[in-house]
């Protein structure tokens, strides 16, 4: 496997006054999709870590074409071009409906850290999650750092 697919749904109130999904709304989208992955999954691989504290470091999104409230999915696609000791990197296609061959609206990627939420500072990736995060989304392709 080399990525991970999620299909949201925009609801009507994530659009703004000119008919499309508001960037904010996009990046909860975006949020929505990783969440299952990040915090439901790894808790049924044994790592229940991820889910007492994650922290977005960067955020970069692009954007091909609007994306609107048509009462349909959208696919989002990710993958993992990045590993590093305390932090990974999530790429995302958000396809304008629910399948690969929907033309692809918009493109991000998000620069995630765990953190310590007791010490209130990022800690790093223990070696089951490095494990996991890579299995899962990348087939073992992703440069790993250190």
């Amino acid at each position: 496997m080399d990525s991970y697919v999620r299909h949201v749904r925009p609801r009507w109130s994530d659009m703004d006054v000119f008919g499309h999904v508001n960037h904010a709304n996009l990046v909860t989208l975006l949020e929505e999709a990783r969440v299952p992955l990040l915090f439901e999954e790894s808790a049924g691989a044994g790592l229940g870590d991820f889910a007492k504290g994650l922290v977005v470091v960067r955020l970069d999104v692009r954007y091909r074409r609007q994306i609107t409230v048509a009462g349909q999915d959208l696919r989002v696609r990710m993958s993992l071009p990045q590993v590093r000791n305390a932090t990974f990197t999530l790429a995302y296609e958000v396809h304008a409906g629910p399948s690969a061959e929907d033309e692809v609206a918009a493109t991000a990627e998000t620069v995630l850290a765990p953190f310590d939420v007791a010490r209130q500072r990022p800690r790093r990736l223990s070696g089951a999650e490095r494990d996991f995060l890579v299995e899962r989304l990348a087939a073992g392709k992703v440069p790993v750092d250190g």
